[in-house]
């Protein structure tokens, strides 16, 4: 079944070489994928302005999604429909020292209001079995998913920690990517992911970077490491009892740009 998800990755890779950009070609459309963004509306997304105003976590700029650094609210920007098993490619670009990320098999999301706490996790945590039922001017609403994360490898500080677990195509925090694909900054790089049931593969630039299972054990070890071993987050992340998932597009304080966003679901 890989085989075909790999033609399949083929197969969109140059069929975009004909296509404009936010565009499906008649071959996307006869093979099932889906256009997510038509650059120049939120359709396909939950309206972050009109879902939590004024939503300025993201806008739409030169037939991009971008997403803005020192919004009011950090918040990421949800896919109006859920996913099961899907093939999914985008084309992105980050700022210099940027950081950003696509998450997928979400399982929450938790409002956290604009305080200085010693660690993040464990507000997190508390928040997740404490949740506020009001919504202040300012915070981040926080989402516990799993990554593909999206970043300047060479100057941005989370990057550089904990070896090439935090850079561009790593399933953030669990798996690294065997190389460095990325583009230079200022140039848009393509990303793929494959998630079929637990098995996800990731793949930048016609490479495929990053393969591995939601099921195994460096999961739950990560999990426990960073949330806490029985912790809510860790519950979340290692049973996975959500099914059909959003995905959304991070915004980290940074600014970054997303376009040609196409999803397919698998059988």
């Amino acid at each position: 079944m890989f085989k075909m998800s790999a033609l399949a990755g083929v197969m969109i890779l140059s069929t975009a070489l004909w296509a404009a950009d936010n565009e499906l070609t008649p071959a996307e459309k006869k093979a099932g994928w889906i256009l997510l963004f038509d650059g120049k509306s939120f359709a396909h997304w939950d309206d972050p302005t009109k879902r939590t105003p004024p939503g300025d976590s993201f806008v739409i700029e030169d037939g991009c999604l971008k997403s803005t650094s020192h919004p009011k609210i950090t918040e990421d920007l949800f896919s109006a429909d859920t996913y099961g098993d899907f093939e999914l490619v985008w084309d992105w670009k980050i700022s210099p020292k940027g950081n950003s990320g696509l998450k997928y098999r979400i399982q929450d999301h938790v409002f956290l209001p604009d305080v200085r706490v010693p660690r993040f996790e464990p507000n997190v945590n508390a928040a997740l079995q404490n949740r506020r039922t009001d919504r202040p001017a300012k915070g981040q609403d926080y989402v516990i998913g799993f990554e593909y994360q999206m970043t300047d490898n060479a100057t941005n500080s989370d990057a550089m920690r904990n070896g090439k677990l935090h850079q561009t195509a790593a399933l953030y925090d669990i798996f690294p990517p065997v190389k460095d694909a990325t583009k230079a900054i200022g140039e848009f790089n393509q990303s793929r992911l494959v998630a079929r049931v637990g098995h996800v593969e990731h793949w930048l630039n016609g490479e495929r970077v990053m393969e591995g299972s939601l099921q195994a054990p460096d999961v739950a070890a990560s999990m426990a490491k960073r949330w806490g071993e029985g912790s809510a987050v860790y519950e979340l992340l290692v049973k996975q009892p959500v099914k059909a998932c959003h995905i959304s597009l991070q915004n980290h304080d940074d600014v970054a740009w997303f376009k040609n966003i196409k999803i397919r679901r698998m059988p």
